[in-house]
């Protein structure tokens, strides 16, 4: 699944927290790896979760003002992950200098 279908699925779910920065209090759509879209969950380890989540929730309150923060954010998330991860086969797998050799 690539990223903009998760951001059509998930475009409409309720953020799940509250995030106070810069004196403003944001809703934040993903607390833990568990608020993560399922699928996600499903393909991605747990690090990389880790990572898409992160980027994610940062992405989401730098483009608060933007009208398509959401689908902005999933696109940011998904280059941090693959910044790291590399997909082989059906998996994805840490990135290391053996395995970028092999791209």
């Amino acid at each position: 699944m690539r990223a903009f279908e998760f951001e059509e699925q998930f475009e409409k779910r309720e953020p799940a927290y509250l995030l106070q920065t810069a004196g403003r209090v944001m809703l934040m759509p993903y607390a833990s790896n568990l608020d993560l879209p399922a699928p996600l969950r499903r393909v991605l380890p747990g690090h990389a979760q880790d990572i898409y989540r992160e980027a994610f929730n940062h992405a989401f309150v730098s483009h608060q003002d933007d009208p398509r923060q959401e689908q902005t954010s999933h696109r940011i998330a998904w280059s941090a992950v693959k910044r790291r991860y590399l997909k082989v086969g059906g998996g994805w797998l840490e990135r290391t200098p053996a395995i970028d050799q092999r791209e």
